[in-house]
């Protein structure tokens, strides 16, 4: 019996993908030796994204205060509202909102620049010259978001917690030091080497997963384009919308196995 055309190249495509993975775990070796590549690259995908993380972060922290803070009202129980901000950013809008803004941003670079490499034949011209197209282009493009992407989503915490505190002292009554305290209570602190919550543990797992999620989707796209400038296009939205749509598989799936067990 024949597999379906469409599922065929669903199950090629993820093959690619895990294939792609496991060749950049086995040269993770090599990062000394490409760590200009992968700082350059920690720059141009992460840091230059800073300003859009803070400014989405602090008004997601925002509208989360209002609108949480608007129910709560109701049933005389505003003074909660730094509990559900920072539980709320922690856990999941900090760490999903810079998913998603690298993967708009991020990972459709990384496919577009791959994929014009690999239109232009340049792929093989590294091939003819032995030169690793892993270590060269996808390992350190791999290793700069899963670091990134964790860094950003602190910041996406903090500033998101910070504006929630902000909407919350000026529109709806409650003051800021009982948001502060209300909203460090509720995240958690654990025993170890260092102290931080366990919400912020959780997060911090689920930034970093999304990081390598992103990076290996959008090199994998970038990798096969073919068919010039619309094959670029394509790789670039295909690695984009792939990037969020197992993004928030990963999400649910970590999160069920963070707080369920």
């Amino acid at each position: 019996m024949r597999m379906p055309p469409a599922v065929a190249g669903f199950l090629g495509n993820q093959g690619y993908r895990v294939d792609l993975f496991g060749a950049t775990l086995l040269r993770l070796g090599s990062i000394v030796q490409r760590r200009v590549l992968i700082a350059n690259q920690m720059v141009s995908l992460g840091l230059q994204m800073t300003h859009v993380v803070l400014f989405v972060g602090l008004f997601m922290g925002m509208i989360v205060s209002l609108q949480t803070g608007i129910e709560l009202a109701r049933i005389g129980q505003q003074d909660q509202i730094g509990l559900i901000v920072a539980i709320s950013m922690a856990r999941e809008m900090g760490p999903f909102i810079t998913a998603t803004i690298l993967a708009a941003t991020a990972g459709s670079s990384i496919a577009a620049e791959l994929g014009t490499m690999s239109v232009s034949e340049e792929l093989h011209a590294l091939e003819v010259m032995s030169v690793d197209k892993f270590k060269l282009l996808v390992l350190p493009r791999v290793v700069a978001l899963a670091v990134m992407c964790p860094l950003l989503t602190i910041l996406c915490d903090s500033i998101g917690i910070i504006g929630g505190g902000v909407v919350a002292s000026q529109q709806l009554n409650v003051g800021w030091q009982l948001y502060s305290e209300t909203a460090l209570d509720a995240l958690r602190p654990v025993d170890g080497w260092f102290s931080l919550p366990y919400d912020v543990y959780a997060g911090l797992l689920k930034s970093f997963v999304f990081g390598l999620i992103i990076s290996v989707i959008s090199c994998s796209e970038g990798l096969r384009a073919r068919g010039g400038a619309l094959g670029v296009g394509m790789a670039t939205r295909s690695a984009v919308r792939d990037s969020i749509i197992f993004v928030i598989i990963a999400n649910y799936m970590i999160s069920q196995l963070l707080y369920e067990l």
